[in-house]
């Protein structure tokens, strides 16, 4: 089953400004793409019906060089996470302590995106508190538009 997830929303100058940001390449541009239009969407081998990710030219498991891009329910849960104490890089001072966790796919779970746990798309990271952080909490998408115009996927929990 899938579901219409809200459009990212655009944003004033935030926090956010100098935090990390990915880099897509010509194998993730999809990817991103997809997620500006609020969409989570997998690559996925067309002979093998296996999804991958990272996405990359080539199938791990038949080897193919055929894909496209499964769209999911944007739905998952924790598989693992971190509070960073001391932040390791000055940008995310102001934001600790703050989570980032690794989410797997409730449709693939070999799938497993790493993002931050929210109470919106367009929440402060550390707007969770760490204490509500558990393995295996179910989460669903949500998605931020950066400063830089890229939109991320980020994760709020299905029962705060």
């Amino acid at each position: 089953m899938t579901t219409s997830l809200p459009p990212a929303t655009d944003n004033p100058p935030s926090p956010d400004a100098d935090l990390l940001a990915p880099v897509p390449d010509d194998d993730g541009a999809p990817f991103w793409e997809y997620a500006a239009r609020g969409e989570l969407r997998v690559q996925t081998c067309t002979d093998c019906d296996e999804p991958r990710f990272p996405p990359r030219p080539c199938c791990p498991h038949c080897q193919s060089f055929t894909a496209h891009w499964q769209r999911t329910s944007g739905r998952g849960r924790i598989w693992s996470f971190v509070v960073p104490h001391p932040p390791l890089l000055p940008a995310y001072a102001a934001q600790a302590p703050y989570n980032a966790i690794v989410v797997e796919l409730a449709e693939a779970p070999r799938i497993r995106l790493v993002g931050n746990l929210v109470t919106a798309a367009d929440a402060a990271l550390n707007s969770v508190d760490p204490a509500k952080l558990r393995i295996g909490a179910p989460v669903k998408a949500v998605f931020h538009r950066t400063p830089d115009g890229l939109t991320v996927p980020r994760w709020v929990l299905e029962r705060p």
